[in-house]
């Protein structure tokens, strides 16, 4: 995927905005910039939602960057 910044998310789906914040200001801190045509930000589901307790569910969040 080339290089990126990602992290585990463990939570809600709902409470992911707070960890990609927290990657963003990774992000400014090291000099890097977000790939502005891959801006999304992809999701890498570890568990299935349907039998895991939200508060439990993990998720790889990954987004573009550049130098």
């Amino acid at each position: 995927e080339g290089l990126c910044v990602q992290c585990l998310h463990i939570g809600p789906y709902s409470a992911e905005p707070a960890t990609l914040a927290r990657m963003e200001t990774f992000i400014a801190a090291n000099g890097l910039t977000v790939d502005i045509p891959a801006r999304l930000h992809h999701e890498l589901y570890i568990q299935d939602p349907t039998r895991t307790d939200p508060a439990k569910l993990k998720t790889i969040l990954r987004t573009p960057v550049r130098r």
